[in-house]
């Protein structure tokens, strides 16, 4: 029985799955976003978010430890300085696992797995639709100076645009008589 086991196996031994999750680190590191099994990412999430809360604070002990797991000098590197930069302000939750289609072969969860600050397509919209909640009970209604300079400035605008001239109204008087007359002739024949 597994009553109170917190630890996703994975169907491996421990040194399997060490091997396997510090892998799986190293290559999102690298790579910012990779795509897995979603009990992989799960699992992974639990084994890089703390690896890369220690990256926030660069000091030597931190280093040594994040070497014993990840054993990889570029990416200890790479999530010192990009990736501790980019996460410094962060209280924590540094990724973000969407699930995908399941694979073709097997029908397994599929899931990716990526780096919430480096997700460009993300960030514009919060950017956007970042603002705060306000209650309406005590705000008062905003005074509406806009509307008058609107209105001033379509005044300026007539006042400097030209004022183009009335073009003669054309008739169609002489194009008239010419055709009574072709007609008087043919009655004449």
């Amino acid at each position: 029985m597994r009553h109170g086991d917190k630890v996703n196996n994975l169907g491996r031994k421990k040194a399997h799955r060490k091997a396997l999750m510090s892998n799986l680190t190293k290559q999102l590191i690298q790579h910012k976003r990779i795509v897995t099994t979603l009990a992989k990412a799960k699992a992974l999430r639990v084994y890089a978010e703390p690896l890369i809360t220690r990256s926030k604070s660069d000091t030597m002990n931190n280093r040594r430890v994040i070497f014993s797991h990840l054993q990889d000098k570029e990416s200890v590197k790479e999530l010192f300085g990009v990736i501790g930069d980019k996460v410094a302000n962060r209280p924590g939750g540094y990724t973000r696992i969407i699930k995908l289609p399941r694979r073709m072969g097997d029908a397994a969860d599929m899931a990716m797995i990526e780096l919430v600050d480096f997700n460009e397509l993300y960030q514009k919209e919060a950017k956007e639709a970042k603002k705060t909640r306000r209650s309406r009970r005590g705000a008062t209604a905003p005074k509406q100076p806009a509307a008058p300079k609107a209105e001033e400035a379509v005044e300026e605008v007539q006042e400097e645009a030209p004022v183009a001239e009335a073009a003669p109204e054309i008739t169609d008087a002489p194009e008239a008589p010419a055709q009574e007359e072709n007609n008087e002739e043919a009655k004449e024949d």
